[in-house]
């Protein structure tokens, strides 16, 4: 097992890769924050499913995409670079067909759902 620096990033792009390559799925290590992250998208409608599989050091997180639906996914802040909004400052990803993610006080939130509560946090990606 190799150590990675950027840990959502690594998730994001194997997302990416499964989808270029065609595939009805992936599976990445799992963490908390990773499986929060993909339950949003689940709960938003941009994946089919995730599960959490293996146990232990294992542990794995596996996504179903919907077939058909090719998403665009940026990483916006990094370990090198951190990207934080407020709520004011959050504007629509593609006028509102796309999403941010953020973590905010109140856990993983959409960027519509941050501008609703009135909270700012850290730009984790955009999908669209």
């Amino acid at each position: 097992m190799t150590m990675l620096n950027d840990p959502i990033g690594d998730l994001l792009t194997r997302m990416r890769n499964a989808q270029a390559a065609r595939r009805g799925a992936c599976s990445a290590p799992w963490s908390r924050i990773k499986t929060e992250l993909c339950e949003v998208l689940k709960r938003e409608g941009w994946i089919r499913d995730v599960s959490v599989s293996g146990e232990g050091i294992e542990r794995a997180i596996d996504v179903t995409f919907i077939p058909g639906k090719r998403l665009t996914i940026k990483r916006i802040s990094t370990p090198g670079r951190r990207v934080y909004a407020s709520s004011k400052e959050l504007k629509p990803v593609l006028r509102g067909f796309g999403m941010a993610v953020l973590t905010t006080s109140q856990g993983l939130l959409t960027d519509a759902e941050a501008r609703a509560k009135k909270v700012g946090g850290e730009v984790l990606c955009t999908i669209s």
